[in-house]
């Protein structure tokens, strides 16, 4: 069979010859907003796809969430929006940084809203004579949004506000007293600041439950099947992770494999070294602590994780040109390596030929 070529004649790699892959489940996806959306009860369920949809491809996750009947999407600059294109029919998109100066003109000629974050993007947003916006108050974070004394003082006054937001700062730990603290000062504000709906809960506060759902929803981790807070279950994994085995070898008894010498083999030790490493995201904190699959056996990592290869101790079965699965079930990954839920996801690479199932 002969190789693809380009423009010039000479061959190119495909995605399916590149030797890290990821397998997207689609099915898994939408599985998974269809819970959310049911916990949301009666109001609408969204959907975080900023860091191009958590590092699976943007595009992609829109595409098939609004055919499951997502209607409300959200990135987080005005170049994400760019890069998302045209959205499919019905949707619509907030940008949650607001409007820089450098952002006016691409907000002004798109169908996008931003979301108004500070007192001065209010006043850029009127004098430029912008449209329908979302508007962020702050009620307990103290990061991005208006002072709830801002949000009533009159300086909304004009605007066409679509939807007014907060953002929970501890959702992920329900006993926390910030989280009815922020809910009730959210549903005063609500009643003072004219919008035409009403958004507080991300992915952990639709665990919380009914009072926090509000009018609108904003799952992002729990899309692509992180687990947002205790008691978080029934969501799928989305991302599988394979990468190629460049080589097998053994190592004896005693001698070290990787970087730094952190590990030793304690007898004869077949180890196989895949193109995978840091560099794609399987960061270091997976080093000696994580694990690869080859048919259902695991396959501990040997050693530090590299810029691009990792060891990992392997049985006899397993040799040069096979696909191992990198476990990665957020959860897990996470306790595993010590990293979030979000940095394993939004870390991915782009050199895994990516692939939806």
């Amino acid at each position: 069979m002969s190789s693809p070529r380009g423009s010039g004649g000479r061959p190119t790699v495909t995605p399916d010859a590149l030797p890290a892959r990821l397998t997207l489940d689609g099915r898994a996806l939408v599985q998974n907003w269809r819970l959310l959306a049911r916990l949301s009860g009666p109001a609408a369920c969204g959907a975080a796809v900023k860091a191009d949809g958590y590092g699976l491809g943007a595009r992609d996750v829109v595409a098939r969430l609004a055919a499951a009947g997502c209607r409300d999407f959200f990135v987080a600059t005005w170049g994400e929006a760019e890069a998302l294109g045209q959205l499919p029919d019905g949707a619509v998109l907030s940008v949650l940084h607001g409007v820089r100066e450098a952002d006016m003109a691409l907000a002004l000629a798109g169908p996008h809203r931003p979301v108004l974050n500070s007192a001065a993007q209010v006043a850029r947003w009127k004098v430029a004579g912008g449209g329908a916006c979302d508007v962020m108050v702050d009620t307990g974070m103290n990061r991005l949004g208006l002072t709830p004394e801002e949000a009533v003082s009159g300086l909304l006054d004009g605007l066409a506000i679509e939807t007014l937001m907060s953002h929970l700062a501890c959702a992920d730990e329900p006993a926390h007293p910030l989280n009815a603290s922020q809910r009730a000062a959210f549903a005063a504000l609500g009643e003072r600041v004219p919008a035409r709906r009403t958004s507080l809960a991300n992915s952990a506060g639709i665990f919380l439950g009914a009072d926090y759902a509000c009018d609108l929803t904003r799952p992002g981790l729990a899309l692509y099947g992180g687990r947002p807070a205790p008691g978080a279950e029934g969501l799928a994994q989305v991302a599988r992770i394979e990468a190629q085995v460049l080589q097998v070898r053994t190592a004896d008894a005693g001698t070290p494999v990787g970087y730094g010498a952190t590990w030793t083999a304690e007898r004869p030790t077949r180890i196989a070294v895949l193109n995978i490493g840091y560099a794609d995201g399987y960061l270091r904190g997976f080093s000696s602590r994580g694990h690869a699959l080859a048919g259902g056996v695991r396959c501990p990592v040997a050693g530090r994780v590299s810029m691009d290869l990792l060891a990992v101790a392997v049985p006899d079965t397993v040799g040069e040109g096979d696909w191992l699965e990198i476990a990665y079930a957020l959860p897990e990954a996470a306790e595993q390596s010590g990293l979030s839920q979000y940095e394993l996801l939004t870390g991915l690479g782009r050199r895994y030929g990516r692939r939806w199932s």
